[in-house]
């Protein structure tokens, strides 16, 4: 059957099953700029312009894109002849972050915090004429209701995500959902 053809999955199944990540995955999410540079690796990018396009040192990119090649969340796209006639070797991310299973939840603050803030500079730097839609909420939930919460709203995005390339041709969007506990009493709103 060919790819437009293949039908979508059925609604709560995912395509694939998550799986946990191990600590050299865990580690290597650890850090907002390696998020960032998954994210622009959606397409094929080399070190020159990941580093251009994060305002930092192309020998500073090249350490953690490294550290991503390493666990397998980058690979190496095929070199190009760039504009002044040098090789350049292009990387793309391998959506394989997808499918772990809550790599930062027990990391420690500051490397749970790194897609949250890899997102709040993505999010400033396209400014708020991005935003298409949010939800903003206050729920009252018990932890098993957080983990069906997850649950739920999981499986709809993994069902997106699974068909995707279906939908190439449409305009990409970015997205995160956050569930916290915020600080001061838990007094019922």
């Amino acid at each position: 059957m060919a790819d437009a053809e293949q039908a979508a999955p059925e609604p709560g199944v995912p395509v694939r099953a998550r799986r946990p990540a191990t600590p050299e995955e865990t580690r290597a999410l650890g850090h907002p700029l390696r998020v960032r540079i998954l994210r622009l690796c959606l397409e094929e990018l080399t070190n020159k312009e990941l580093a251009e396009r994060l305002g930092v040192s192309p020998g500073t990119v090249l350490y953690h894109v490294r550290r991503l090649v390493a666990v397998g969340f980058l690979v190496p796209g095929t070199p190009r002849t760039g504009p002044s006639g040098a090789l350049e070797k292009p990387y793309r991310a391998t959506g394989e972050t997808w499918w772990l299973e809550s790599p930062l939840q027990d990391a420690g603050a500051p490397a749970a915090h790194a897609p949250v803030q890899a997102f709040r500079r993505e999010l400033d730097e396209a400014g708020p004429e991005s935003v298409r839609t949010f939800s903003r909420f206050s729920l009252h939930l018990s932890d098993e209701d957080v983990a069906e919460l997850d649950r739920r709203i999981v499986a709809v995005l993994d069902e997106f995500v699974a068909t995707d390339d279906g939908r190439r041709e449409h305009p990409r969007y970015s997205g995160m959902f956050l569930l916290h506990r915020p600080p001061g009493p838990q007094a019922r709103d």
